[in-house]
């Protein structure tokens, strides 16, 4: 069971290509131009296709062939040839120019399921069309873990090859033209494998407009961040004993979902338009939303320890993550998730939507800490009644206690 969740906020995308609007417009110089064709800028390529190194080799057999014989019809069909060629380059040169683009990230990501990625193009110029673009992407985590075997001296090209496992690169073409003054998105379905912290890149935009004799590419600096969160898991709920916090039926002054009325507050984001007190809005000039109290006995608080002695196995910390997550998400749904809480870390209280999407975003970041003192641990362990904590169990498995209980597995 999932919980509707909002974006992840990332910083606002920017527009980037020779039609950007944040690029001030130079005056037209020739020199400057014929100097960028010479030197063009850096990460800006033009390569000869397979087409165009054929029509390379015919133009210098025909113009070889035209300086032996002094024959005019080869030495026309020469010029129609290196006309040919120059015109490519002229057309890919318009094509690209007015052009822009930017990169946008849907949220939020999760691990395992599949995410889109959108890019944005947009033509400025005032007549010509822009056509047959493709744009390369790719992620990759912010910090890539370190190769298997550490122990032995790795080559480079080793060390490159275990960091390319890390990395998903895509490719998407420009489906039609864009017409001028006109946008259109492009969309990317990427599944993250990794929860953690991630870039989005924008790596090269390219055409082989108009006759695929040249294949020029431009290369960007678009970057977005973005946070996966953990993968949801299957899990095995045995706790059927194990709320016990109050007598039945009994509220207590905690908000939550009982049917007794607490209070009322402002509307915020992610509130359930039916919990809206629409007199008490029409009174206060602003929109109120009912706060009801919680049951006692259906509140569970989770509690993760994430010392590195605890959690030796990598990919038991990964599957402890996973299983927080999924607990969490599924007892919100339900109504019976109280508070969260990491060691070292303050608790926090779930009321709503972005509450439960910042513990998963913690868990996101997440990593194995070091050791703490006994002072600590025991100041951890000293809970209310219905605290779910979670160990290791076995090689693979994790388990989750409350009250010392086995209430779910994974």
């Amino acid at each position: 069971m999932s919980v509707p969740a909002t974006s992840i906020t990332s910083p606002s995308p920017v527009w980037d290509g020779p039609g950007a609007p944040a690029q001030p417009r130079r005056q037209f110089d020739w020199h400057a131009l014929l100097w960028l064709m010479v030197f063009p800028k850096k990460r800006h390529r033009i390569a000869l296709t397979v087409p165009g190194l054929f029509l390379m080799a015919l133009a210098l057999g025909i113009g070889t062939a035209a300086y032996n014989t002094a024959s005019n019809i080869l030495f026309l069909t020469l010029s129609l040839l290196l006309a040919c060629l120059l015109l490519s380059g002229l057309l890919s040169w318009f094509n690209l120019m007015g052009a822009c683009w930017r990169l946008r990230t849907e949220g939020p990501w999760r691990s395992g399921h599949e995410t889109l990625v959108s890019v944005d193009v947009h033509n400025q110029k005032r007549w010509l069309p822009t056509y047959s673009l493709w744009f390369e992407l790719a992620t990759q985590p912010r910090r890539i873990p370190e190769p298997e075997d550490i122990g032995r001296e790795l080559k480079m090209r080793e060390i490159l090859a275990a960091a390319e496992k890390h990395i998903t690169r895509g490719l998407i073409h420009l489906p039609e033209r864009v017409d001028a003054g006109s946008t259109t998105t492009l969309s990317w379905n990427v599944r993250p494998a990794r929860r953690g912290e991630a870039w989005v890149d924008l790596l090269a935009v390219g055409s082989l407009f108009p006759f695929g004799f040249l294949k020029k590419s431009l290369g960007t600096e678009l970057r977005q961040p973005v946070l996966v969160w953990p993968a949801q898991v299957e899990y095995q709920w045995i706790g059927a004993t194990a709320a016990r916090g109050g007598a039945q039926g009994r509220r207590t002054s905690r908000a939550g979902t009982g049917d007794d009325l607490l209070a009322l507050r402002k509307y915020q984001m992610g509130d359930s338009h039916r919990l809206i007190h629409w007199k008490a809005s029409a009174r206060l000039g602003r929109m109120m939303v009912r706060q009801f109290a919680a049951e006692t006995h259906d509140g569970y608080e989770l509690y993760l320890d994430p010392s590195a002695a605890i959690w030796v196995r990598p990919e038991q910390f990964e599957l402890v993550c996973s299983l927080a997550a999924t607990l969490a998400e599924d007892l919100f749904a339900s109504g019976r998730l109280r508070a969260v809480r990491i060691e070292g870390g303050p608790g926090r209280d779930i009321r709503r939507v972005r509450d439960l999407e910042a513990w998963l975003d913690d868990l996101a970041r997440l990593t194995p800490q070091p050791a703490q003192g006994a002072g600590s641990r025991e100041q951890g362990s000293q809970q209310t009644h219905n605290v779910i904590t979670f160990a290791p169990e076995g090689a693979r498995g994790v388990t989750a206690y409350v009250d010392g209980r086995k209430t779910a597995s994974a």
